[in-house]
């Protein structure tokens, strides 16, 4: 995330962060860094799956050293990609970045940091843990870095987040590395003050000044000409080819940064971005000029605090964005997908008929493990997109061809691909065109729930005597074992009841809601369910197709998930962070 190298520069430099006493302040958290930074370094499973459990206790103990330290926080998640999809060659990158380090991780030996790559549920067991804690959260219409400056400039403190994008904004209270924020040390205070959590504040004056007299107006034009994650001009290189740019520092961290110190140092030159611009266009040819120009002016808008009003949203539950009006979504859909009710994963599909759907640790021989749910997803996509379907008298073939698509980005085999797939067409009683998308809360619950349980082929007899929290696990798991290809072997199924069971021993030994009753044997049962595990980690070998069929189940999860969600929970929506990598040892 951000302008290509710049973290590295100002961490080796070091003079550019000052030392930060967090206390007793607002604080805007950047979610998706967040939930990055805490899953990986709280040590939990990354081959197998995900453990959701370490990550949720992560994030439960980080914000209990907040709420010690006075600290008030409000976390911001991006949305969905943007109407024009300015973010999609790098999206596609990073994707088969991720591809890259799933297939090392599904190799013999395969292990380490696991690349970057995130199990599929992170996010949503973010944000249910959030919800759990009682931490404010908006996820913005788009890129949320925008509205995260606006917030914090409206309440003047610092900005939590790592993306290097954020030195260069021009922002009242400053940024904070998440890499330098060390809440898991709070210190005491020996006066007044309190507790606070030691940590530093990147100096955007301090920056400055170190280049001469660069004006901090300049950087957002420094950060578009050195790429960002929506500009890459292949044109730039010319000028860079051509300009004498100053040298930096000595040494072999100067060398390593010497385009960045360069590229600051000329535009310190210059007194207003305008100037600069005019310079750097003098070495391209004149055919390319104006575009160039209009280029870089509306590129370097993205470092512009939003007119988004955060703080009316998490005062008064009102969000106002010119983005989300332009799109045309139902209110309800823009309502549920600021609250983070809605996956991103939902507007892509709505507002540009494609989806990213992220690998996994699996078998790269066979079909992704997302054809499993395929079914679902067309589903989703014919609830989000419906069209009429009052065409009796059109032939079937003209029906089917009337049916929107979406373009899908999965893995074939190694490599990142792109497939169109067609939205299902919905039951006829369901699809009355007195219920289009922005009257889909207007129909039944029980016709609602009859949708899910369709789509996943399960009976509510079935689901009756099932505790209400796992009704949708076990409604998932009954589709999973009917649609897997290969097919679920006995012993995977057994594992899987296994980690349900598990997580239910979890939560009543260490839930501390009082209605939750945990009896003696519980505890008994739960702790030697912990034994095994340690006992098993140590030697378990990693079994490819079992984790691949795993990864079948967890993708059927997600879709059963979303789906649920769009239906507005006609099952309720079951808690993601009792997944353990259990299963895998049994």
């Amino acid at each position: 995330m951000g302008v290509p190298g710049l973290t590295g520069f100002v961490e080796e430099h070091g003079g550019f962060l000052a030392a930060l006493r967090v206390q007793r302040t607002k604080l805007v958290i950047d979610g998706s860094s967040l939930y990055h930074r805490l899953f990986f370094a709280c040590g939990a499973d990354v081959r197998h799956g995900g453990d959701y459990g370490p990550f949720a206790a992560a994030v439960g103990a980080f914000f209990d050293s907040l709420r010690a330290c006075g600290v008030a926080p409000c976390v911001v998640l991006d949305g969905g990609r943007d109407a024009a999809d300015g973010k999609l060659a790098t999206l596609r990158s990073r994707a088969a970045e991720r591809l890259r380090a799933a297939h090392g991780l599904s190799r013999p030996g395969g292990g380490g940091d696991g690349g970057g790559l995130l199990p599929l549920l992170a996010r949503e067991a973010f944000v249910q843990a959030l919800r759990r804690l009682g931490v404010p959260l908006a996820q913005c219409f788009a890129e949320a870095d925008r509205e995260i400056a606006a917030l914090a400039n409206r309440w003047g403190c610092p900005v939590l987040t790592l993306d290097s994008d954020f030195c260069i904004f021009d922002l009242r209270g400053g940024y904070c590395p998440l890499s330098h924020f060390q809440w898991q040390s709070v210190c005491g205070g020996g006066d007044a003050l309190g507790c606070y959590i030691p940590a530093k504040r990147f100096s955007s004056e301090k920056f400055c000044s170190h280049f001469g007299r660069l004006n901090k107006t300049l950087l957002p034009l420094f950060a578009v000409m050195s790429g960002n994650d929506y500009v890459n001009l292949p044109a730039l290189e010319v000028f860079f080819s051509k300009a004498r740019l100053p040298g930096g520092c000595c040494g072999w961290k100067g060398r390593k940064h010497a385009r960045i110190q360069g590229l600051l140092n000329w535009l310190s030159r210059f007194s207003e971005p305008t100037e600069a611009i005019e310079n750097v266009l003098q070495y391209l040819k004149k055919h390319q000029r104006e575009e160039i120009r209009e280029l870089l002016q509306a590129s370097m808008e993205g470092y512009t605090p939003s007119d988004v009003n955060l703080e009316d949203f998490f005062q008064h539950g009102n969000y106002e964005s010119q983005a989300a009006r332009k799109s045309d979504l139902p209110q309800w859909v823009l309502d549920a997908l600021t609250k983070g009710e809605l996956s991103p994963f939902i507007s892509d599909a709505l507002i540009l008929r494609s989806t990213f759907l992220h690998v996994q640790v699996e078998n790269m021989q066979r079909s992704s493990a997302h054809s499993t749910a395929l079914p679902i997803r067309q589903v989703i996509y014919g609830l989000l997109l419906k069209i009429s379907h009052t065409t009796e008298a059109a032939s079937p073939s003209k029906q089917i061809s009337k049916l929107p698509v979406v373009c899908e980005f999965d893995r074939i085999q190694k490599t990142l691909k792109k497939t169109f797939v067609q939205a299902a067409s919905l039951p006829a009683d369901f699809c009355d065109d007195h219920f289009p998308l922005d009257k889909l809360m207007e129909v039944p619950m029980s016709c609602r729930l009859m949708l899910l349980l369709e789509t996943l082929g399960v009976k509510m007899s079935i689901l009756e005597s099932v505790p209400s929290h796992l009704q949708l696990p076990v409604a998932v798991t009954c589709y999973w074992t009917r649609s897997s290809e290969p097919k679920v072997k006995l012993h995977q199924l057994k594992a899987l009841l296994l980690m349900i069971i598990f997580g239910e021993l979890h939560r009543t030994t260490n839930d501390p809601d009082p209605t939750v009753l945990c009896f003696e044997d519980d505890s008994i049962v739960y702790n030697q369910f912990l034994n095994e595990k340690e006992k098993k980690l140590q030697n378990i070998e990693f079994d490819l197709d079992a984790a691949h069929s795993f990864c079948q189940w967890q993708c059927c999860l997600q879709m059963g998930f979303y789906l649920n969600q769009i239906l507005s929970s006609p099952l309720p929506e079951p808690d993601l962070t009792r997944q353990s990598t259990f299963l895998h040892h049994n």
